[in-house]
């Protein structure tokens, strides 16, 4: 290949690069607002990196190849009869081993790092929040503060936050991209997640997992505030008329879709564990009702042993 044809080439190749990842400063999960996040960041960079060692030469040799060895260009060598080379055996064996092996120590480090129920390193006293997931809306409840918030959380920026979630409905996905570990809500289930905002933000929320017709409006948003932005906030949902009540949440397990934030200025006593047992209720009467059926076939059996 001429000069002035590699030069053209790998022009044309960083501009259509640069075309393909120019949109990647949209994206929230390269722009983190926390520690979590920015691990995640690191491997998913990372790991681009190191599998584009292959891909790039790859696409080059894909054009240049074909280029070189084209019928038109007598000068290129022709040899019918080669079949092994020990340098290419090498760099085709050894250099994809190498990255498979960079990156699997990564995600093992990465993956033990970043297991949501490892507690947050801080200076700051951890912050508890319990996340129910509803048709199509997400209930926060604050158990230290006794109020709670629908499709809206605010908390302390540089405080840990723990998170305890599960859901009152299908399974779906609690996820707050700049934040980081998406995990999944699961009806008669309680996971944990732990997440810290480093900075003041408005942080979009959202559920990854499809749940049904509200499922693409199912977000909500995640405000990180000062300490003293943080207690007047609680000031203000404590004044709200609206009250968590069994009632009130018999109504609000109702389908809706696209609701608005909403405020509770108290909330029934252990309405979290309520939520998790009425689960654990069903499962045992499933539980007992299979046990009860399967009693006379165990009989049956019994006395036919004996005979």
């Amino acid at each position: 290949m001429k000069r002035s044809n590699k030069i053209v080439f790998i022009g044309l190749f960083v501009i259509c690069a640069a075309f393909f990842i120019s949109g990647c400063s949209q994206m929230v999960l390269f722009d983190p607002k926390g520690p979590v996040g920015s691990t995640e960041r690191f491997v998913i960079i990372a790991s681009f990196a190191l599998m584009m060692i292959v891909v790039i030469p790859v696409f080059i040799m894909a054009i240049w190849f074909p280029w070189k060895y084209r019928s038109s260009n007598t000068k290129a060598t022709y040899e019918p009869k080669w079949c092994h080379s020990t340098r290419i055996e090498l760099i085709i064996w050894l250099v994809p081993a190498v990255i498979v092996t960079i990156l699997g120590i990564m995600t093992w480090w990465t993956t033990h790092q970043l297991d949501p129920h490892n507690p947050l390193i801080a200076d700051a006293k951890p912050f508890r929040i319990e996340a129910v997931s509803l048709d199509w809306k997400w209930l926060f409840i604050y158990p230290d503060q006794n109020i709670a918030t629908v499709n809206q959380i605010v908390f302390p920026a540089n405080a840990p936050l723990n998170f305890k979630v599960t859901s009152a409905t299908v399974m779906t996905s609690f996820f707050i991209p700049q934040l980081g570990s998406q995990i999944y809500a699961m009806a008669g289930m309680q996971t944990q997640l732990h997440l810290l905002a480093s900075e003041p933000g408005v942080y979009a929320g959202q559920n990854q997992q499809f749940s049904g017709n509200g499922y693409a409006d199912m977000n909500f948003k995640a405000i990180a505030v000062s300490q003293e932005e943080f207690e007047s906030w609680i000031n203000k949902v404590r004044s709200s008329q609206e009250k968590l009540d069994m009632e009130r949440y018999k109504k609000l397990e109702e389908p809706s879709i696209d609701d608005p934030a909403t405020h509770f200025s108290t909330v029934t006593f252990n309405l979290f564990e309520h939520i998790l047992k009425k689960y654990h209720k069903n499962m045992e009467m499933n539980h007992n009702s299979m046990i009860k059926k399967n009693e006379p076939k165990q009989m049956n059996l019994s006395i036919l042993e004996k005979s």
